[in-house]
């Protein structure tokens, strides 16, 4: 039998060559970005400019040969403009929540950075391809974990309790007057803080099995004033020591989970008879076709590298990925014996699911 090779597009190998040189370009440009973010490069920009290369290394004490070059890369990436008139670069106003505003939800700095743990960790991803071993949250790079609550935490401050607790049935009234509240997969606590700076009355509890980041959170607590009345402590989502909870949060984490089922059915049991259950979760589709998009471009690379590997490195390895979807996440949390499933609301990056016993 014999196959004819399908036609040679030029137009189409054209097009997927810009769009290499753009990613390949944006991968190497991600190292300045760092940089520049670390040096305050962005900020000074943000506050002071149109500046030459000159006037900028000044005002940073920087060394003017390195800072030109710096300029020269990010307006050939489109992120800061230049005049050739006046020789000045200017980072538009319009690229300020990108660049210099660290508490923008859209602040990129902190996922241009996420590209050093992953390049750190590739040898072991590559490995775990053949062996089809998992790779657990604990074992990756160290910078992870700091860079994860940047890029998550001004999400956090800008909808969680603006949006996503009021779209819930009756659990605000309650955190109002007084609540129980847990947060399960806490990280570095930022959630757990915001909640409890939201809400005075309402006692909460941060739970993590990474003792690094709890002691990371408990930190961020006393740093925040609210030591009070949140407290972090090391424990397993399918192991959690307290119960009679109002309120239990997962927050962009059962997707890690090795046996996401099992965790949830003992998060059921932690609650309350009508406590309810917060998940969030990252945006998706139901199908592949539908998350071919550049949101789901990211989560896929995320999940590939990170969350996907965290899942089978724990018992039953269920690997849901951070592009599952509602109906897998549906059909999950009705497993774990969950009566009253539903989407209580959404942003371009995350589904929040609401789930009663």
């Amino acid at each position: 039998m014999t196959t004819t090779a399908a036609p040679f597009d030029q137009a189409k190998f054209e097009a997927a060559l810009h769009r290499l040189l753009n990613d390949v370009g944006s991968v190497i440009t991600a190292a300045s970005v760092i940089t520049g973010d670390k040096l305050g490069l962005y900020k000074t920009l943000a506050s002071a400019g149109p500046l030459t290369s000159e006037e900028l290394a000044r005002r940073t004490q920087t060394h003017e040969r390195y800072v030109r070059e710096w300029l020269a890369n990010q307006a050939a990436a489109g992120y800061l403009a230049y005049d050739p008139q006046t020789q000045r670069f200017t980072l538009p106003a319009e690229h300020v929540p990108f660049f210099a505003d660290d508490d923008s939800e859209v602040n990129m700095c902190g996922m241009f950075g996420m590209g050093q743990p992953l390049f750190a960790d590739e040898p072991k991803i590559t490995e775990a391809f053949k062996t089809g071993k998992g790779i657990g949250w604990e074992e990756h790079d160290p910078r992870l974990y700091g860079l994860t609550d940047r890029i998550f935490r001004n999400g956090y401050a800008a909808h969680l309790v603006p949006d996503w607790i009021p779209a819930l049935e009756g659990a605000e009234a309650k955190l109002r007057t007084g609540a129980s509240v847990a947060d399960v997969g806490c990280g570095h606590g930022s959630s757990t803080i915001q909640m409890a700076k939201a809400y005075p009355m309402s006692r909460f509890v941060g739970y993590d099995y990474h003792l690094p980041s709890i002691e990371a959170a408990r930190e961020a607590a006393a740093k925040a004033a609210v030591a009070d009345r949140v407290r972090f402590e090391v424990a397993a989502a399918n192991a959690l020591p307290e119960k009679g909870f109002d309120l239990i949060c997962c927050f962009d984490c059962v997707h890690d989970m090795g046996d996401p089922v099992g965790a949830l059915a003992h998060i059921r049991s932690r609650l309350k008879p009508n406590g309810t259950f917060m998940m969030v979760e990252p945006y998706a589709g139901d199908t592949l076709e539908s998350n071919i998009t550049p949101v789901g471009r990211l989560f896929y690379g995320a999940s590939t590298m990170l969350c996907t590997p965290a899942s089978l490195a724990q018992e039953v390895g269920l690997a849901l990925g951070a592009q599952a979807g509602e109906a897998r996440t549906r059909d999950v949390a009705q497993q774990a014996g969950f009566s009253q499933f539903r989407r209580a609301t959404e942003t371009p990056f995350n589904l929040v699911y609401e789930a009663r016993p």
